[in-house]
C-alpha cells in the first residue's frame, strides 16, 4: 500500500517539485489548495497543471484551523509537508499582520490537527535562513543563533520553535529543514532572481529597457528548488528528526547574480541595471551562507546544480516563455 503525503503549498514552486517526486517514488499525493485556486486553476495551479489528474487536491484554508483539520481527518497522511505561507520578505513588511496570521497559525494549525488525528504523521516545516538574519558567524549551521531581520524572519523562527516544541512535549516526528535560498524557472516573478532572469529576457526581445532594484550587494547562497525538496523527503526518513540545514555552501551577491543572467544573453547588466533605495530592506540581511556539513553527514547531499547553471535555466525558461507569447 502507498504512503499517503499531504502538502500545504502544493501549488507554489516547492509544493509543485515536491509533488512531482512524490509521485515519482509511488506516494499517494494530497495538497491543500485555497478555493480560489480551484476556480481559477488556469492562472493559480499553472505550476501543478501538468500532474493533477495525479493528485487529490482539497479546498482549505491553513489559517483555519477547522478547514485544516477536516482535510487531516479525511486524508489520515503519513507525512505532512508543510510548505504554505506568506514567503514574500518584502510583502512581509508592507503587512505584518497577514504575513504572522498565515506563517505562525497555519503552522500551530497543521502541528495541533496532526497532534490530534495523525499523531504518527512525520511532519516536515519549512524553515528558511531568513532565521538567521543579522548572522552571528559564517557559514550558518543548525546551532547558529537566530537574529531575523523581517516579519517574515520572525514568522519563520515562530514556526520553527513550534515544530520543536511539539517533537519535545507531544514525541511528534516533526523537523524543520533550514533551506536557504532555493531557486527554479517556477519561482514567482515578485522574488529578486525571478526579476533579473524575466526583466533581462525581456531586455534581450525589446520588451524593456532596464531593471530596477535595491541592494545589489547582498550576498546568498542559492541553490535549485527541484534538488532542495528531495532533500526534505530524505529528512523526513532519517531515524530520529532532527533541524537540518540545506545548502551549496557558496555565497555570491545580487550583482553576480545579474551579471550572469545578463551575460547569458549576451547582454551588459550594467548598461540597464538601475538602483533604487525604495527597494531596499528597511533592515537588510547582508550575508547568508550554509554549512551543510551535518546534511552531508545524515544525506549524503551533494548540491549539483551551481548558480551558473541556475540563472542560465532560468534565464532561457523566461526567455522562451515570452518569445512564444509574442508568437503564438
Amino acid at each position: 500500500m502507498s504512503k499517503k503525503a499531504l502538502i500545504t503549498g502544493i501549488t507554489g514552486q516547492d509544493g509543485s517539485y515536491l509533488a512531482e517526486y512524490l509521485l515519482e517514488l509511488g506516494y499517494e499525493v494530497h495538497g491543500i489548495v485555497r478555493r480560489a485556486a480551484i476556480e481559477d486553476p488556469a492562472h493559480r495551479m499553472s505550476r501543478i497543471t501538468h500532474i493533477a489528474d495525479r493528485l487529490n487536491l482539497h479546498s482549505g484554508l491553513i489559517e483555519n484551523y477547522a478547514s485544516i483539520y477536516r482535510v487531516v481527518a479525511t486524508v489520515k497522511p503519513d507525512e505532512l509537508y508543510h510548505l504554505a505561507a506568506q514567503s514574500f520578505v518584502a510583502e512581509s513588511f508592507e503587512d505584518a499582520f497577514s504575513t504572522m496570521q498565515v506563517n505562525i497559525f497555519g503552522t500551530l494549525n497543521a502541528l495541533s490537527a496532526v497532534r490530534e488525528l495523525s499523531p504518527d504523521c512525520k511532519f516536515y516545516f519549512a524553515g528558511s535562513s531568513e532565521m538567521f538574519g543579522k548572522v552571528k558567524e559564517s557559514p550558518q549551521n543548525e546551532n547558529t543563533k537566530f537574529h531575523p531581520r523581517s516579519p517574515y524572519g520572525i514568522s519563520k523562527v515562530a514556526g520553527f520553535d513550534l515544530t520543536r516544541n511539539y517533537r519535545e512535549a507531544y514525541g511528534i516526528f516533526a523537523l524543520s529543514g533550514i533551506l536557504f535560498n532555493h531557486e527554479s524557472p517556477r519561482r514567482g516573478f515578485e522574488f529578486v532572481s525571478r526579476k533579473i532572469t524575466s526583466h533581462a529576457a525581456k531586455i534581450k526581445l525589446g520588451l524593456a529597457d532596464s531593471l530596477t532594484l535595491g541592494n545589489l550587494d547582498a550576498r546568498r547562497d542559492w541553490g535549485h528548488s527541484r534538488e532542495y525538496v528531495r532533500m526534505m523527503h530524505a529528512m523526513l526518513q532519517i531515524d530520529t528528526p532532527e533541524d537540518i540545514v540545506i545548502a551549496t555552501g557558496e555565497t555570491h551577491s545580487v550583482r553576480e547574480f545579474c551579471e550572469l543572467a545578463f551575460s547569458e544573453l549576451g547582454l551588459d547588466w550594467s548598461k540597464y541595471v538601475q538602483i533604487d533605495d525604495r527597494f531596499k530592506r528597511p533592515s537588510e540581511v547582508e550575508l547568508l551562507v550554509g554549512d551543510i556539513s551535518r546534511a552531508r553527514e545524515l544525506m549524503g547531499w551533494e548540491p549539483k546544480i551551481r548558480l551558473q547553471e541556475l540563472v542560465a535555466e532560468m534565464v532561457r525558461s523566461d526567455y522562451n516563455m515570452l518569445k512564444r507569447s509574442m508568437n503564438p
